[in-house]
Parts: C-alpha cells; structure tokens; sequence
C-alpha cells in the first residue's frame, strides 16, 4: 500500500522542528527516539507499519491549537491519534509527519443526568463512559467489540458501531457536540446538549472523517436510560444461509431487537474455546437475538423470535434465564475477534456492509472465494444491519499469503458493492479500503467529497495518504469545468 512519498526538506528540518515542538509541549510532551516511537508505528492494521517523524503528546486544546497552527505555517503533515485501535490503518503514521496523539485528554469533564449527556476529552474510553454512569442506571449505547480500550475522539473519525447499533444507532446518532482545532488552529464548537442545531449539519460531516478535517478535543455524548429488562436468545441454525434467513425475518416482522449477531462455525469454536460460552458446537451458524424494554413487552418478542427461528430451520433455541447467562452469550462474541488470533498467526478483519435480504447470497460468494484463494475465513457480523465482519486467516510468514489474504478481502468488499452495500461500516476507509473507493464512487463524487476536505484542510496536511485514492490539489478541484471548449451557462455575467 504506497504512501505519499516523504518530502526530504521536512525530514532535513526534523530537529528544528522538534525543538519547536517542545517550546510548544513541554516536558516529555515530544518523543523523537526510535525505541519510544516504535509503539506509534502501527495501528490495530498491523500489517502495515511506519515510524512517524515524530510524536507529540499534547495535554491541552490550546497546545493542540498552537502545535496545528505551526504545522499549518511550515507545511508538516499530521495524523492524529486516539488509543490505535483502527483496524483500517486509519492512524497508520507518515515518515514526514508527527503523530498527534491524544492519549492524555482522558477526563470526564461533566456528567448531566438531566439532560442525559457526558461531556468528555478525546482520550476516555468507550466503555468509560458507561462505567462512569452506571451507577445510575444509565450507559452509552455504541458499544465496539474493542470498548474496553477504544477512545471516543476515535469512535467519532471512524463512526463506530458495535453490537447495539441496530436499535440505538452509530456513534452519530449518540454524539451531540464537539470542540475541535482546525489545522490553522483555530478552535471551534459543534452543537452541544440541544438536541439539534440550526445551520449546516457540520458535525454530521466531522463524525466519520477519518482525521481529515479536524482534531477534535472535547466530546458530547448522549446517554440512555438502562431498559427495565434485557434477555437473549441464542440460536443455532444448520447453515449460515437459514440464518441469514432469519435475520431477514425478524426484521420483516418489525421487530428491532436490541442486538442481532451472528457468528459462522469457524468461530464459533474458536470463541467457545476462548470463553466457554455455552455455545452449540454442532451447527454452521448461531444468532444472539436480545430484546430489550418492559418485561412484558420482552416476554412476547421472545416468543415471536423464537417462532420465527423454528419456520427458518433453528435446530437450537436456548433463552437466557439470568443476566449473568445473557452476559455470557455476548462474551463469547465480543471476543471473537482475539478467540480467532489463537488459531491463526495472523488475521485481516474486514468490513463491509449490505442489504440484510443478500445475507444468504454473500455468505455463500465467500465460501466460493475461500475454496478460490486457498485461504480459511470465520464470519462475525452485526447481522440486523448488514455489516459484515469477515476474518480472513493468513500466515504473513507464508510468501504471497498476506498478498492473497489482501486480495481475498477486495473481493469481498468488492461483492458488497456489488449487491448494493458499501465499503464499511464502522471501520472507515483508512488505507485498507483507500484504493477501492473507485469501485463505489465516481471520479466526479470523489471530487465532490475532496472539495469537503480542501473546505477546511487546504493544504491537505491532515493525515494525508488515507481515504482518497488520489488527492488533487485544492486550487485544481476549484478550477471550473470546461466541456468542448464552452464555458457553462454562457449568458451570466463574468466577473
């Protein structure tokens, strides 16, 4: 996967740039020794690792202001980061550019029960939000397989997900305001506790940008009252197809669960050795179902869940009968992820989505791709939105395994925009997805979204090398169409 080549007068000026820096962050704010930025090299992507120029670890928006602000006038790129989890190389660092890490804007700034927000730095963890409410009954909704370790600042670039977000949204749908640096420096506030605001959907715009529009510092995030009561449901099916089938039939029913997963054999049983779960080892596929809300409410969709399972085939049904069995079934998949590293040496996780009724279709075109490119793949997916998470198992050890666990992958991804889905979901673009884009987008909407980024970027200095297959210039994207030599709408004035 290239990279924009290094620019060999920045890496000339390394030491005066660092010695700025510190005059900036001071202390040991800045890190320039080989050894100390060896843990900066990669992302959750590990396949591909760079060591940046440098690493700055600011502690303040007005530090992160005043390093962009330097940056912006001498021309240094900058990638920001949160704890690294990025699974599409999003943090993946550039040879000339430091890395923006904001691992020290780790506070709860203020919780508000009132208005049933949390306001927090960048750098809390996911799951940190909920531990800091809990006591209260409350919690945060998105919840990422890696919520333990996964920074909210990093939740916003990349849009996360998770298991609950079929009933109760993606981290848009939960963010309410930011504060954020512009690469020039200037500081600005997105929404806040209101519920909407007037004016352009700005954070809509900065929620999934990927680092390349802004930094953002300060985050508020909407909380949910904890449901009355919470069960699950797991289900075995004899293949992967009835249960997609299922999935599919839920959702028809009009029944929106408050989770919907589904795992194939291949880990199922690496889970089930990882966690001892309970799980059936004698089916292809399980779904976990929970229903959450009234009791009452929660005791009939059970029921009609259970109905539909038996009519789509279920060979097993086992409802949980405590919390701390519910709490079991979705351990076994929320470890799914580190159970399949214990059989593979190496794994690339992949992320694409599509319309829940092609389940069936796509589970079989990657078997059929598996047979074709020699190589093992285990499904877990957020099964009631479609978004698919396959493992592809490789042995980067092998020569040419990881070129072919990379092209299995295209393939995928591929396939999903094939049969009307995209190219993620939660994961983002980063570099894993970059050179695919061309593949769901037109040149003209690529352009389209590269004006977005020349709005508020336009150096381009913002974790240049992701996303964007090719990044045009800013002044060339302002240029105006000529088409045969006539100029559009010939009779306005020009001025």
């Amino acid at each position: 996967m290239k990279m924009p080549t290094p620019d060999a007068s920045v890496l000339a000026r390394r030491v005066e740039i660092a010695n700025a820096l510190r005059a900036i962050v001071p202390g040991e704010g800045v890190i320039v020794e080989q050894d100390e930025m060896r843990v900066y090299e990669t992302d959750a992507l590990t396949a591909y690792r760079q060591l940046p120029m440098i690493v700055v670890l600011p502690k303040t928006t007005e530090q992160v202001s005043q390093v962009l602000k330097y940056c912006n006038e001498i021309g240094i790129k900058v990638v920001p980061r949160g704890a690294g989890t990025s699974l599409s190389g999003g943090a993946l660092p550039l040879a000339d550019g430091i890395i923006l890490g904001l691992g020290k804007f780790n506070k709860i700034m203020d919780i508000d029960y009132g208005n049933r927000t949390v306001t927090v730095q960048p750098g809390v963890t996911n799951l940190g939000i909920t531990n800091a409410v809990a006591h209260e009954g409350f919690y945060y909704a998105p919840d990422p397989s890696s919520q333990i370790a996964c920074t909210i600042g990093g939740n916003i670039a990349e849009n996360s997900g998770g298991v609950h977000c079929l009933k109760y949204g993606l981290t848009t749908n939960n963010v309410l305001g930011i504060e954020m640096v512009l690469m020039n420096g200037d500081v600005v506030r997105l929404g806040g506790k209101h519920l909407d605001s007037d004016g352009y959907d700005l954070l809509g715009i900065m929620t999934g940008s990927e680092g390349l529009l802004g930094v953002v510092t300060e985050v508020t995030v909407r909380i949910l009252k904890k449901p009355e009561t919470l069960r699950a449901v797991l289900i075995g099916f004899p293949s992967s197809e009835t249960g997609g089938d299922c999935v599919a039939a839920i959702i028809a029913a009009g029944i929106i669960p408050g989770g919907m997963e589904m795992m194939d054999k291949p880990a199922i049983h690496a889970a089930e050795e990882f966690v001892h779960a309970g799980y059936p080892l004698d089916v292809e596929a399980i779904l976990i179902v929970e229903l959450d809300g009234p009791e009452a409410e929660v005791n009939h969709l059970i029921g009609e869940v259970e109905t539909i399972a038996r009519k789509c085939g279920a060979v097993s049904i086992r409802v949980s009968s405590s919390e701390d069995e519910r709490m079991v079934f979705w351990a076994g998949r929320k470890a799914a992820f580190p159970a399949v590293g214990r059989i593979s040496p190496d794994y690339l996780c992949m992320d694409g989505t599509i319309p829940r009724k092609e389940l069936p279709l796509v589970l079989n075109r990657m078997a059929e791709m598996s047979e074709r490119h020699g190589l093992r793949v285990a499904n877990v997916f957020h099964a009631g939105d479609g978004n698919l998470h396959p493992l592809i198992l490789y042995d980067a050890n092998k020569p040419g395994e990881l070129q072919a666990a990379e092209d299995f992958g295209a393939d995928i991804l591929k396939l999903c925009v094939e049969v009307g889905g995209v190219l993620t979901g939660e994961h983002g673009v980063g570099v894993e997805k970059r050179d695919l884009m061309i593949h769901q987008f037109t040149e003209t909407d690529m352009n389209q979204q590269q004006r977005v980024k020349c709005a508020f970027d336009p150096d381009g200095l913002l974790n240049p090398g992701k996303v964007f297959p090719q990044l045009h210039r800013c002044a060339e994207l302002g240029r105006m169409h000529i088409h045969r030599g006539q100029l559009p709408f010939p009779d306005l004035p020009r001025f």
